[in-house]
């Protein structure tokens, strides 16, 4: 049985419950959509944002007792690769020349210098996430001594998150083991598919006994939580060839899963062209390899965590979705109180106070801007009360399935009905067809909604006015 993460009268261990796939909702409300990392999206963004503004607000970060609880976490963004996948939409480089990435390590100590002299007050760290690219192109040392320099300038806190996202094929058991010695202690592993003839349609050849031996490795050292992503809608893809690696994924036993839809955007992402459109699944089978890895992974025991997200019911993030700390932004799902953000490298995004910003997308232009001292700023933006508000509501959705109108009237000041009285129109149609239950108090997602609960996020975007500006987002299923 498909299964959702609940409340448990034992907080240390979630309780799952059914969790329902309703085909005809799912093809009613699961086009495209934001994923909701981030409220407002990224794409409202603007260029005036600039260096400037975030050094304000890395210096105001702790300048009162409100800021001065919130945490701090960091993320990292090595951008290369040693082969392209066709699929992926990342901010990335293909090369084979690693002496790009000892570069890149000095231009991320100059950031983070930079940063450091601008930010005020503690600097306790309680999570960090290095992404890419793949961030173990980085050579020992040079990982080394980038976590070196990180430690100089935060206070690790030793109970923090402290996770790296790998490859398999470019990193053995001896790499797992040098990454648990300057201490991450969460591993986030991609295979996609282990289908040999999607792999050859993606570019991503990988087999199952080397992801199991970097999961076995990370294991043996001591890493808390590990974490497969997947991908459903590629080419070639069938559905007795995805029930298999749904079998092989089982059979590994990873603590969480990522089940991402794959976003066919060609005219965006430039690798996604050497993907053949006929290829691709039809759409009816798409959502048949989606059903079918729900109830699979169901009956292996992960509950939902929401938006593509599964994880065992003994997993921090099912624990803390049932106490009520589950938060979610860039890094997806994480555990804690919403923190802070900074984010390094091109194109990292942060998040520090009623602010976002996003670094230069291209290494040249950064490098350019770290020579001149300014910090690498691309864009950001100041968010507004409302914005605020909204965040805050969409988040209790994302994470929680649920919204206490109480909580957001007494923290915000509102009059919950009267101030989103065109959104409780919208969703009335939502809860006709059984997406959610609105209550005097509560606004509740059902089983059958969790699927789709961007559906239900997005009728709280202000900025969403026109059906036309959704073509740019991915499908929400």
């Amino acid at each position: 049985m498909n299964t959702v993460v609940a409340h448990s009268p034992d907080r240390s261990v979630a309780r799952v419950e059914p969790l329902v796939i309703d085909v005809e909702l799912i093809r009613k409300y699961g086009g495209n959509g934001p994923r909701y990392t981030s409220y407002p999206t990224a794409d409202r963004f603007v260029e005036a944002f600039d260096d400037r503004a975030y050094r304000h607000y890395l210096g105001q970060r702790n300048a009162d007792g409100i800021t001065r609880i919130r945490p701090l976490g960091v993320y990292l963004h090595v951008p290369f690769c040693d082969t392209l996948c066709f699929y992926c939409a990342c901010n990335k480089i293909a090369t084979k020349d690693h002496a790009r990435a000892h570069r890149y390590v000095a231009q991320l100590e100059t950031e983070l210098k930079l940063v450091a002299g601008a930010l005020g007050g503690e600097r306790k760290l309680s999570r960090m996430h290095w992404g890419g690219g793949t961030p173990t192109f980085l050579a020992d040392d040079d990982a080394a001594h980038l976590m070196r320099r990180l430690r100089e300038t935060f206070d690790f806190d030793p109970a923090g998150e402290h996770s790296i996202e790998i490859d398999p094929r470019r990193a053995g058991p001896e790499r797992i083991e040098q990454l648990a010695s300057l201490g991450f202690n969460r591993l986030s592993i991609g295979v996609q598919d282990f289908d040999p003839a999607v792999q050859r349609a993606v570019n991503r050849i990988q087999s199952v006994e080397e992801t199991k031996a970097v999961i076995d490795a990370g294991r043996r050292h001591g890493f808390r939580s590990i974490n497969l992503d997947l991908i459903y809608g590629l080419p070639k893809q069938t559905q007795a060839g995805f029930a298999a690696t749904i079998e092989q994924v089982v059979a590994l036993d990873p603590d969480r899963i990522a089940l991402y839809s794959y976003a066919h955007l060609p005219a965006l992402f430039q690798p996604q062209q050497r993907i053949l459109q006929a290829d691709l699944p039809f759409p009816e089978v798409k959502l048949a390899l989606l059903a079918h890895a729900i109830e699979r992974l169901g009956a292996a025991g992960y509950a939902y965590i929401g938006m593509d997200h599964f994880a065992k019911p003994t997993d921090e993030l099912a624990i803390a979705q049932v106490q009520g700390r589950l938060t979610r932004d860039f890094q997806g799902y994480s555990v804690g109180s919403d923190s802070d953000l900074i984010g390094l490298g091109v194109s990292s995004i942060g998040k520090i106070g009623p602010t976002y910003v996003q670094n230069i997308k291209q290494q040249d232009l950064y490098q350019l801007a770290l020579e001149c001292g300014r910090l690498p700023v691309l864009r950001g933006l100041e968010l507004s009360r409302d914005d605020l508000l909204r965040r805050a509501v969409i988040q209790a959705l994302a994470c929680q399935f649920t919204v206490a109108k109480e909580s957001f009237e007494s923290g915000y000041l509102i009059d919950f009905d009267r101030y989103f009285a065109t959104e409780l129109k919208a969703l009335a149609p939502l809860a006709d067809d059984g997406l959610v239950e609105l209550e005097s108090g509560w606004i509740n997602v059902t089983a059958r909604g969790r699927l789709v609960v961007r559906a239900v996020c997005m009728v709280f975007d202000r900025y969403l006015r026109a059906a036309q500006e959704r073509g740019t987002y991915s499908r929400i299923v």
